[in-house]
């Protein structure tokens, strides 16, 4: 524990002596010389005002989306609407009532995809074909691996 604390402590006096002296080297070094300001002026052209970023921030945005009577207020209804989509998406029936086989109609369909013998049940094979594919990101200009050697082969 003593090490680490010298260490600290040499270190902070490292940096504390390089900010020193870099600011001491830079106070004494001769300003450049500046240009009347007449004459900089008659040089260069003005320039017209930088393009500004938008005023919507992401959260303005985001709030603008679930306004949607743009009156500047949220209501319930608005918050809630895009649960409401997500909500009769899964209720098929439309009778206002997730049952459980509404809600696991996509399980359902890949257990049925994947059972190709029908028989209700799923081996260990067709069970791997259940398994999440994930794309995974091509690699453009790797070197192939360099061919391995074997022990035999040195002469």
């Amino acid at each position: 524990m003593g090490r680490f604390l010298a260490g600290v402590a040499s270190a902070l006096l490292l940096a504390g002596a390089g900010i020193f002296w870099w600011s001491s080297s830079g106070a004494s070094a001769d300003p450049l010389p500046t240009a009347p300001a007449a004459g900089l002026a008659a040089t260069i052209p003005a320039a017209e005002d930088p393009p500004q970023a938008s005023a919507a921030t992401r959260e303005e945005r985001r709030f603008s989306r679930y306004d949607k009577d743009k009156d500047g207020r949220i209501v319930r209804d608005e918050y809630l609407a895009n649960r409401r989509k997500g909500f009769a998406k899964l209720d098929r029936d439309g009778d206002g009532r997730l049952s459980f086989e509404e809600y696991a109609v996509k399980a359902g369909e890949k257990f049925a995809k994947a059972d190709a013998d029908k028989s209700g049940v799923l081996d260990a094979a067709e069970f791997a074909t259940t398994r999440v594919i994930r794309k995974t990101p091509v690699r453009p200009n790797c070197p192939p691996p360099p061919p391995a050697q074997d022990a035999g082969d040195e002469g």
